[in-house]
């Protein structure tokens, strides 16, 4: 385990990996016990030549298998204490409302990369017309215009777009490339595929599973607009930030203050577990108060109280918020290196696991959530009755239904990417860094960022297993498709075990202090021993326990 507090350990280093927006690319660092969450960042940022990196984040999934964001705030490695190898995902964070906004081209290219993936994954859910046009935007963004001899009759058949992909649908998105895209290069058709995909309803959205008050499975999503509800192919509600009061979560109960109409309305989702809630209140604020607030110096810390049987939590955002980010940014014409990720990521990388559609939606569902029935409390968590039958309808006229599917990874997990580190990258942080390995010792601290032309992600050398040079290297491997889990299990707090000991503990000590104080005739006690309340206790319950002892002792 990791040892903090030490000051001859300042310079001891750890490996760790970072997966990139393509899978088969990969960033091996090392961080030191005084490394924050920012620096690490930054350090990726560089490497990437991301000047507009408050966009973006470092994800990891823990031993509970729940999801987190890195906080930039806080000391790397006391966030992912039970981790082993260390395993990060590079990924958006924050969705820019207009990508074009962005004076950075870098950053848009690494936006589309992020929605190419939610398109592979279920999560930026489409008509079919609207899928197969953004999968002809990334073929041609990929392939260029298409030749006949070069890419012969099925040439996407081994290619992962879409979630659900048949053989029908490869042939209309073959036709769609064949006709309507030529003559686009690389940038055209990755801006054609940015300007379709910001105007969908899940752009930006990372769904959450949770249940209504009625009991009901929904998905919650959290993006730049508010707070969005679905079920099945629906889109029930619309939260938008500017009527959204509050926000907070009690045990796993995630709560919405919300002002409407003049009217002030609670609604309440029940999530899965507690530390799952607690994710999704943090996500909310973080994106009300990046897409919301004039400047970060007016951001005030969250508090929110927890119940009796959780810890609530505290929460101050820390960095830029979008509106600072536009206006410090400069136009940058870093050049852009495109890897050819769609030509080896069928064979390399395994699919991500999906939820199971319709029937087995539900089945799903009731295996990871609590199948008890949610307690109401009509003042607190959802809406009073007098305004139930209204505050239901809130923005009825935006609930959509016209799909016949609703593609939506399931997240109550992670995704298969998220959750595995290819066998070289563990073999690597194994023998080099490790929990229970040896570290680096007096190895130099994180290196600040140096200024680079580019940096290729797809065709660099791998360094040697035994190569110990610091600093951070860019790797591609392919992945293998099975993997051995390798997670060391924290240590839970059990509540009972702690509680009964220390009950024990707490009788056997007020027992002692009665039987001195009672028993003995010190003058220090006398006036104790003279209250009214000891003489009450030694004559109806003391003498008569004694001599109840006393007798069955004796026989």
């Amino acid at each position: 385990m990791f040892k903090f507090g030490s000051k001859s350990d300042i310079n001891v280093g750890y490996k760790c990996t970072i997966r990139l927006l393509e899978d088969t690319d990969v960033l091996e660092c090392e961080i030191h016990n005084a490394d924050k969450g920012k620096n690490l960042l930054d350090n990726v940022c560089q490497q990437l030549n991301i000047n507009e990196k408050d966009y973006f984040g470092l994800r990891y999934v823990d031993s509970a298998k729940q999801r987190h964001w890195l906080d930039l705030s806080k000391t790397v490695l006391k966030q992912i204490k039970d981790m082993d190898p260390i395993l990060f995902n590079f990924r958006v964070k924050f969705y820019p409302p207009d990508p074009f906004k962005l004076k950075d081209q870098v950053t848009r290219y690494h936006i589309f990369l992020q929605l190419k993936r939610d398109l592979v994954h279920g999560r930026l859910y489409c008509s079919p017309s609207e899928s197969t046009h953004l999968a002809a935007y990334v073929i041609q963004a990929e392939f260029g215009d298409y030749d006949e001899n070069e890419h012969g009759d099925n040439y996407i058949a081994t290619i992962k777009l879409l979630l659900k992909q048949t053989q029908q649908m490869e042939e209309k998105i073959m036709e769609v490339h064949q006709t309507e895209m030529k003559g686009l290069d690389p940038v055209a058709a990755e801006n054609n595929f940015l300007r379709k995909a910001m105007a969908l309803d899940t752009y930006g959205v990372d769904p959450h599973p949770v249940k209504d008050h009625k009991g009901n499975h929904l998905y919650l999503g959290i993006n730049y607009q508010g707070i969005l509800t679905f079920q099945g192919i629906c889109k029930l509600h619309h939260f938008k930030w500017n009527e959204v009061h509050k926000l907070k979560f009690e045990g796993k109960m995630f709560i919405i203050h919300l002002i409407y109409r003049e009217k002030k309305h609670t609604v309440g989702f029940k999530c899965p577990t507690v530390s799952a809630c607690r994710h999704v209140w943090r996500c909310a604020i973080e994106q009300m108060l990046f897409f919301t607030l004039p400047s970060s110096s007016s951001i005030p810390s969250v508090i929110t109280g927890g119940s009796i049987f959780s810890f609530g939590g505290k929460f101050r955002y820390s960095g830029r918020v979008e509106k600072e980010v536009l206006e410090e940014s400069r136009d940058s014409q870093q050049p852009i290196s495109r890897s050819n990720s769609l030509r080896v990521k069928a064979s390399s990388v395994p699919d991500t696991p999906v939820t199971p559609i319709n029937s087995d939606l539900d089945l799903c569902m009731q295996q990871q959530l609590n199948d008890s029935p949610v307690v109401t409390d009509l003042d607190l968590l959802y809406m009073d009755s007098e305004n139930k039958e209204k505050s239901s309808n809130i923005h009825s006229s935006e609930v959509r239904c016209n799909f016949p599917e609703y593609y939506v990874q399931e997240t109550l997990g992670h995704s298969y990417s998220e959750s595995q580190l290819s066998r070289v990258s563990r073999i690597r942080a194994s023998a080099l860094t490790t929990h229970h390995g040896t570290p680096f010792v007096h190895a130099p601290p994180l290196p600040p960022p140096v200024p680079v032309a580019s940096v290729s992600v797809s065709q660099p050398p791998p360094p040697s297993p035994s190569h110990h040079a610091t600093g951070t290297t860019i790797i591609s491997t392919p992945i293998p498709p099975t993997l051995p889990k390798n997670v060391v299990t924290s240590s839970k707090f059990k509540f009972m075990r702690v509680f009964w000991p220390s009950f024990v503990a707490a009788a056997v000590v007020v027992i002692i202090v009665m039987i001195i104080l009672l028993e003995t005739e010190s003058e220090a006690f006398s006036a104790i021993r003279e209250m009214p309340e000891m003489v009450s206790l030694r004559l109806h319950y003391y003498d008569h326990i004694k001599q109840f002892l006393k007798l069955h002792v004796s026989s």
